[in-house]
């Protein structure tokens, strides 16, 4: 079972600018899907750029539990011989998925049409993440799934031997079940039919058609609806990562607090459905400057310079937040450094990422000297102005590798260090997150 077994504490202190050019690894959600896509290809997929922090090697262990041919070839360079829609074949062992909420959903969803039995667990923080959202839709093409207590795991599905398509208006604004129920699509008959309010991530749609399935979008009346011809063939791809918005949103939020910073991101993913982050540093007065936009395996991405910059507060759109779900808890930390108060509202969906978020923002950040106000959807951070975030806090991380780094930023910029009581969960998205920030002249230390 996996899990954190010794703490790993790390301490940031306030630094001198920081300079340089900061290579941020491949985009997290785009590694696990092109892992999972190539296995269900026919024939041999090539990926360069793929992440290799633990959530994606995770998954790409489930891919040859369940009969791919997953091999890498050197750093980011891997290639998957596929075995086919509805060719999985059953694990022999239970799948481990570690920390990742993504991977354990998109291949819960890719097995829950094929004829097999597979157990899922993950480590501590995982196993207390909700499946039930996705195990619901699961359950309407036949699947069948038997966990613990509120829908979680560990979780055994039995996946369906005659699926039936379906058609599903998302509850939540959710990529990862907006991508399980159109994997399971993938092996049902028929058309299968998502209907989403407000537009999620759509790394899945953008691969889908990449790999040669059938699927159309439409705006209608009752949001985007998606709809996927299943059983198609899918055809090997050579898939180029792009880097990801959300690991390179803390090497750009520490140079816009660290004063006289200035720093060069490249290559990293413009997606519509990824940057709310970026439009709203824009808004609170961020110098970035977004050079060089292109197109990189069929996703947008520009080279971001970035200057520290006086910011102030802004207030977020609700709707808003599926474009950058991931990056508030860096974004209240950029809000702490900023003049007047920042406003994030339907930030629900937070209480039940890695970690409830919102709350183990607001205690860290109160401990840091920072006033915050919070109810279930809401999260106001009360800024305190450029350098002027007293600090001296040690932030508890809960496992959660966004809530370490996000601290960690704190530090570089507070008056005081900060530091988190375990900095082991970051190599699940950014193994090369304290190596990159010292580079840049950030002051880290373990301990």
């Amino acid at each position: 079972m996996s899990g954190h077994a010794t703490p790993e504490p790390m301490t940031a202190r306030r630094s001198g600018p920081l300079k340089g050019r900061a290579e941020v690894p491949g985009d997290k959600s785009i590694s696990h899907r092109a892992l999972i896509f190539g296995a269900m290809a026919v024939g041999e997929t090539k990926i360069t750029g793929l992440l290799e922090g633990q959530d994606v090697l995770d998954t790409a262990k489930a891919m040859r539990a369940f009969g791919a041919e997953v091999t890498q070839h050197g750093p980011g360079s891997w290639t998957v011989h596929g075995v086919g829609v509805g060719g999985f074949s059953e694990p022999a062992d239970v799948i481990d998925c570690g920390n990742s909420g993504t991977g354990v959903r998109l291949i819960m969803g890719t097995m829950a049409t094929t004829p097999i039995t597979a157990t899922f667990t993950g480590d501590a923080s995982l196993r207390k993440r909700p499946m039930g959202r996705v195990t619901d839709p699961l359950s309407l093409f036949g699947a069948r799934a038997y966990g613990r207590q509120g829908g979680r795991l560990p979780m055994t599905i039995v996946g369906a031997a005659d699926p039936v398509p379906v058609r599903y208006a998302l509850p939540v604004a959710s990529a990862q079940v907006k991508s399980a129920v159109l994997l399971a699509g993938l092996n049902a008959p028929g058309e299968t039919v998502v209907i989403e309010k407000e537009p999620t991530r759509d790394h899945s749609e953008r691969m889908l058609l990449g790999f040669g399935a059938k699927l159309s979008v439409e705006k209608t009346a009752e949001g985007h609806v998606i709809t996927l011809t299943g059983r198609p063939e899918l055809k090997p791809q050579t898939v180029a990562v792009p880097r990801d918005p959300s690991s390179a949103a803390f090497p750009v939020c520490a140079a816009l607090i660290v004063e006289g910073s200035d720093i060069l991101v490249p290559g990293v993913s413009q997606n519509l459905t990824r940057n709310g982050l970026y439009l709203t540093l824009v808004e609170m007065g961020a110098d970035i400057e977004f050079q060089n936009p292109r197109e990189e395996g069929g996703e947008p991405v520009a080279d971001l310079r970035v200057r520290a910059s006086n910011l102030k507060g802004v207030e977020v759109p609700p709707e808003r937040a599926p474009s950058m779900i991931d990056e508030y808890p860096i974004l209240s930390v950029v809000a702490a450094f900023a003049e007047g108060r920042t406003v994030m509202r339907g930030v629900k969906e937070l209480r039940v990422k890695e970690s409830d978020r919102i709350d183990a923002m607001a205690r860290g950040l109160e401990a840091c000297g920072v006033r915050i106000e919070e109810d279930e959807d809401t999260l106001i951070v009360h800024g305190l102005g450029a350098g002027g975030v007293p600090g001296g806090a040690v932030a508890k991380t809960h496992l959660d590798h966004r809530i370490a780094m996000s601290f960690l930023v704190c530090g570089m910029a507070s008056k005081s260090a900060v530091g988190v009581d375990d900095a082991s969960p970051i190599l699940t998205s950014f193994p090369i997150f304290e190596g990159l920030m010292k580079d840049l002249g950030a002051d880290l230390s373990r301990g």
